[in-house]
Formats: structure tokens, sequence, C-alpha cells
């Protein structure tokens, strides 16, 4: 695996030199800041490979900067690790939905810390899934896996870079079923060290994406199973609720 450079955004100085340490034992480059703020003047200046935060930062929170890089191209497909004391359902949700790749509780194990860092910078190392060379449309929506481009007519969608794969990856198989397991399989790869929740989480994002132009309800959820995309037309979904009546 290729060394990465990892920026660490922690405020507590016990913390931030057990993952510094643990992280330069494993090959990497770190950089260190104590706050969001400071970390975003070390992030205009250059990109690391990835980034770990904490969420109760001073000042600016570590959520609260997720969503900030979310929402810039520039850093919009930064890979980011939360690590919190947070350790609710509820919180893990939260963070995930901001654009979180991974979350991890303290007090955790630097080994456990270590194995995360190397699934997900295995993701990001390993060849691309297998997809269609050629652009797909379909349902009005036209995926070009060339340009990296979802378009809807004469819009532009802008999404990142995961939800288009799973868009890819769902608008070539339309209309089948596929399970949380198997999308980590097949649009994260089979080496991440993922919950299926982050599934959940960027299926959310994709909804949101596709939402300026009325495509969001073409990822449908399968209750107790998973997702597809599904290829009727705009309108139809009368005709499709009216024949299950």
């Amino acid at each position: 695996m290729r060394p990465a450079h990892i920026l660490v955004i922690e405020n507590e100085p016990a913390i931030q030199e057990l993952i510094a340490l643990n992280l330069s034992m494993a090959g990497h480059t770190v950089s260190r800041a104590r706050d969001a703020e400071s970390a975003l003047l070390m992030l205009d200046d250059s990109l690391p490979t990835m980034l770990m935060t904490d969420w109760n930062l001073p000042g600016q929170s570590g959520l609260s900067l997720i969503r900030r890089l979310r929402g810039h191209a520039r850093t919009r497909d930064l890979p980011i690790i939360m690590v919190t004391a947070r350790c609710g359902e509820a919180d893990k949700i939260m963070a995930l939905e901001s654009g979180a790749d991974d979350y991890m509780t303290k007090p955790f194990s630097p080994r456990e810390m270590v194995a995360r860092v190397h699934a997900l910078l295995r993701r990001l190392q390993a060849p691309a899934a297998p997809q269609a060379a050629d652009a797909v449309q379909m349902a009005g929506l036209r995926l070009d896996p060339h340009t990296l481009r979802v378009t809807a007519g004469a819009r532009e969608l802008a999404m990142g870079r995961v939800e288009f794969k799973l868009l890819n990856f769902l608008m070539n198989h339309p209309e089948r079923v596929h399970t949380r397991a198997q999308l980590l399989d097949q649009v994260w790869g089979n080496a991440v060290y993922l919950d299926e929740r982050t599934v959940d989480a960027h299926v959310g994002r994709l909804r949101s994406a596709l939402q300026p132009s009325g495509h969001q309800e073409h990822i449908e959820t399968v209750r107790g199973s998973g997702y597809r995309f599904v290829a009727w037309e705009q309108g139809a979904r009368a005709i499709r609720e009216a024949a299950r009546a």
C-alpha cells in the first residue's frame, strides 16, 4: 500500500499524539490541526490523501467542517473518518449522512484505527470495479462514465464520486434489488471496513443530487432487502400503484 498524507484534526493533545504516532509507524505522513479553522487554512494550501477529525472541536465542529468540505468541488471527494466519543446511533447516522466515509468511537484500539485507515486507502487505490464503457440513458437520465457527468435533459446534476459510482451501478442493473452488502462489494470494493449504514447515507445523498430533476424516486427502497433503480418513466408511479391496489 502506498504511503498516504493524513490530516488529523484533534484538540486533545494525548489523543492527537496517539493517532499521529500510530499512523506514522504505519508509514504515513501526518499533519496536525487543533481546530477546523486551522485545518481549512492547511487545506487551502494543499489537499491530503485523507482527513480524520474529531466532532467536538473548539469553534466550528467537526460535523460542520465535513458539511462545508462536501459543499465544495475541490474537497467533495476527500476521504474523511470521524473520530469521536459520541457513540449513539443517531450521532453515527448524522455523521455519515453529512459526508463522513467512516465513523470510529473513542476509546479506540490503535490497531482498529490503522485497519480502518488502510481499508479506506485500499478502496481509493484499488482499480475501479468494471463499469459499462458507454453512456447509459434511462428514465430521462443520461450517465456518461467518460466525462463523469449525469444529465437530465439540458440540466447537469452535481454529485460526488461515490454517488456517481452508485448510480452507475444501479442504472446498469435496473429493476434488480441489491442488498447493502452487495452494494458495498460492487461500489466500494470488497476490501472496505465499513458499516452497511454507509450505503444508506450515500443513497440519501444520491437522492438529494437527483432531486433537482425529480429523479430521486427512481432510487427505490425495497424494505428488508436493499435498493434498486426503477426504470419506469416519470408519471408511471400512479399506474404501478393502481395495479397493486
